[in-house]
């Protein structure tokens, strides 16, 4: 008898199967809504990265192209000249720096070349062209303005500040009117 109630106690029983676990339709609901929130809360901070992003990027192409022409003035010991550029192989006396840029030798070589900024962004300046002496000063002191004008006007922009002496600096400001 004491071989039967010891087979009865180590067996199973089906009590512990019978409950399940998961989650209910109202805790569901209230995770999607916490999760609507957040998204809702993060995805305006992403577009401003983004756009910080680009515009940074492009502004520090800027940069990099007028370092480039100061540089190689000063090593070709020839005057330089970074224009904004249509075509790559000319400089344009007309519209923006969008449209691209190229870094040209007073023998016309062209020494470098810069595709059209992407769709919605503006580049624009006071001049057109900046030349660079064998001293690698330049011959106008220049702020090139880097923004979004399209789909909607951005709340940043980029300025590439090239001074007189050839130095260059690259800000950021929040005026977000891009004309």
């Amino acid at each position: 008898m004491s071989r039967e109630v010891s087979e009865r106690v180590a067996r199973p029983t089906n009590s512990g199967l019978s409950r399940q676990s998961g989650f209910t339709l109202v805790e569901l609901m209230v995770t999607v809504v916490v999760l609507a929130v957040l998204l809702g809360i993060a995805v305006p901070s992403f577009t401003d990265v983004t756009l910080g992003s680009k515009l940074r990027s492009q502004a520090n192409d800027l940069a990099a192209g007028v370092a480039l022409a100061r540089s190689e003035a000063i090593k070709r010991n020839q005057a330089v000249t970074l224009c904004a550029s249509a075509d790559g192989a000319a400089c344009a006396t007309s519209g923006g720096w969008h449209q691209g840029w190229i870094v040209r030798s007073s023998s016309g070589t062209i020494i470098a070349t810069h595709p059209a900024a992407p769709s919605g962004f503006l580049i624009t300046a006071s001049a057109h062209s900046i030349a660079f002496q064998p001293t690698g000063t330049a011959s106008v002191s220049t702020v090139l303005k880097v923004c979004r004008s399209s789909p909607t006007v951005g709340s940043q922009e980029r300025l590439v500040s090239v001074s007189l002496t050839g130095r260059t600096s690259v800000s950021k400001t929040a005026e977000g009117a891009c004309s």
